[in-house]
């Protein structure tokens, strides 16, 4: 019997016993019905028959046998993975659950056969093929539902940590006001507004971060723009969120260009951020500004552990941080493993480059260069 012939025919029991190996993968499908605990299971096995009925050629057998075969976009198997992430399915489940179809099927077919022909082989091996075409699709769509569900919930929370974040300002401020309050006073005061800048910082970069991953990119509105006043303030806010804190800034040429104020200063601060986490706490951090005719180039350097060649290639990754041993005594790590990231999201937005070189003779530099617009 052909295979395809043997899960036509038997499409209800096959269904039943998906369903009831769908109702184990809990805590999902607890409160699942079972129409909703099928899902697209009936339509799945129908391309899977034609699948494995369809013609092909060597070359799309050896592309199945790849994983490199074009998913379908609207397959039953795509939807079933974003139906299946929204019930709150984990990946190991949602595997399970084809693993448990296959098995089921095999089991139930290969006794209907009384003569393995080379059509039964190529049958089975047609029929592997489709399951794992698939679970790959499947597997696509709960991954990319699950990333998109996952950035549009920090986004929301850096949304909302922005006010309570205004409300400490605010506090730290008050306690350091003069002739409020005591010593201890001030001192409190001076630890609210270090947490809150350091605070306020990690929430900016969670939300540039999570808008370049919804898919909406890093928007940019081009002004005039000083780039030294944008230099010191960034020294300034990096300064306000570190207790010890030097930072040496010299500049040269003509630094104004049309740039986006608010996104640079971002990228500046978040340098000047690495810098000063991974310093040696014997030298201090430098940051140089230097206008040219076409570019303004920026540079941040420190002196600290050497990062190696290889991990040069990855720190511009999201949720890549370098190892610690540089970091202030006593200081927990602030970094989300998202700010060089964000400067290089910020940089290439401007059109411009970011580099990065370290030794143990002329430490870690970063440099920024950034062409200028008329």
């Amino acid at each position: 019997m052909q295979l395809s012939t043997f899960v036509n025919g038997n499409m209800e029991s096959i269904l039943m016993e998906w369903e009831a190996f769908a109702r184990t993968l809990l805590p999902g499908a607890a409160e699942m019905t079972d129409l909703a605990l099928r899902d697209h299971a009936k339509q799945m096995l129908e391309e899977l028959a034609r699948g494995v009925d369809s013609k092909q050629s060597r070359q799309q057998a050896s592309e199945k046998s790849k994983g490199l075969a074009q998913d379908e976009t609207d397959s039953a198997a795509s939807v079933h993975g974003t139906l299946r992430q929204e019930s709150g399915f984990t990946m190991v489940q949602l595997v399970a659950e084809f693993r448990a179809l296959r098995a089921t099927v095999l089991r139930r077919w290969l006794p209907q056969v009384t003569q393995v022909t080379e059509a039964t082989i190529n049958d089975m091996v047609r029929f592997n093929e489709a399951i794992d075409q698939a679970v790959a699709e499947s597997k696509e769509r709960l991954t990319e539902k699950t990333d998109s569900t996952r950035d549009t919930f920090l986004a929301i929370l850096g949304h909302d940590l922005r006010t309570p974040l205004g409300a400490m300002v605010m506090a730290g401020d008050y306690l350091t006001a003069p002739n409020v309050g005591t010593e201890n006073t001030n001192d409190v005061g001076q630890r609210v507004k270090r947490s809150a800048a350091t605070m306020l910082h990690m929430v900016n970069d969670l939300l540039l971060y999570s808008r370049s991953q919804l898919g909406t990119g890093m928007p940019i509105v081009r002004r005039q723009t000083d780039v030294l006043e944008l230099c010191k303030a960034a020294v300034d806010e990096v300064c306000a969120a570190h207790e010890v804190c030097e930072i040496e800034l010299t500049s040269s040429g003509e630094l104004t260009g049309e740039f986006d104020g608010p996104r640079l200063q971002q990228v500046i601060s978040n340098l000047l951020t690495n810098a000063v986490q991974y310093r040696s706490k014997d030298h201090s951090v430098t940051i140089s500004a230097s206008g040219q005719p076409d570019k303004i180039v920026l540079q941040v350097r420190n002196q600290g552990p050497v990062i190696p060649d290889d991990s040069l290639q990855a720190i511009f990754n999201p949720l890549v941080q370098l190892s610690g041993g540089g970091q202030e005594e006593g200081r927990p790590s602030t970094s989300l493993g998202l700010g060089l990231f964000i400067a290089r999201e910020i940089t290439e937005a401007h059109k411009g480059t970011i580099t990065a070189q370290s030794s143990k003779s002329s430490g870690t530099l970063f440099t920024v260069s950034l062409p200028k617009l008329s």
